[in-house]
C-alpha cells in the first residue's frame, strides 16, 4: 500500500445530513444507500459537525436510549477523527485498526467533507475483486 493515497480509494460523495435530521430518517438513509455511516454537516458552510454510524445505532439500541422524535444531534459523535486526501492509506489503515474505526471522513480546509475512507474501500483495493471507487 506504499504511495497509495486516501484520495484514490475514498468513497465520494459522502451522504450528509443536518443536525436536526430525525434519527429514524438517518437510519433509513443508511439502509437505502447501503452505507454504514452518515456525516453531519453544518447547513451554512458544509463543515463537519459529527458522524453517526451503524455502531452508534447498536449502542443506542443496547442501552434502550431510542427516542422516536430524537435528532442525530442527540446521538452523533462530535469528536471525529478525520484525514485528508493526501494521507497515505497505510497510515489511515493503521489508525483504523488501532482505534477500531470503520469510517474516517476525508476533509479539505476549503471544501469541508470531500469523501469517506472505509474498511470496505481498503479491503476492496487489497482484494482485487472490486475496483475501488472512484475508478
Amino acid at each position: 500500500m506504499e504511495d497509495i493515497f486516501v484520495g484514490r480509494l475514498m468513497s465520494s460523495p459522502v451522504k450528509t445530513v443536518s443536525p436536526d435530521t430525525k434519527v429514524h430518517v438517518a437510519a433509513e438513509t443508511m439502509l437505502d444507500e447501503g452505507i454504514g455511516s452518515v456525516v453531519i454537516t453544518d447547513d451554512d458552510d458544509g463543515q463537519l459537525l459529527g458522524i453517526l454510524t451503524a455502531t452508534d445505532f447498536v449502542h443506542i439500541a443496547a442501552e434502550q436510549r431510542w427516542a422516536t422524535d430524537a435528532t442525530v444531534e442527540n446521538y452523533m459523535t462530535t469528536d471525529v477523527t478525520t484525514t485528508d486526501a493526501n494521507a497515505e492509506v497505510r497510515d489511515i489503515a493503521d489508525l483504523m485498526i488501532e482505534e477500531g474505526f470503520h469510517h474516517v471522513p476525508v476533509v479539505d480546509d476549503d471544501e469541508g467533507v470531500v469523501g469517506m475512507i472505509t474498511t470496505t474501500d481498503i479491503t476492496a483495493y487489497m482484494s482485487h475483486v472490486q475496483t475501488p471507487s472512484p475508478s
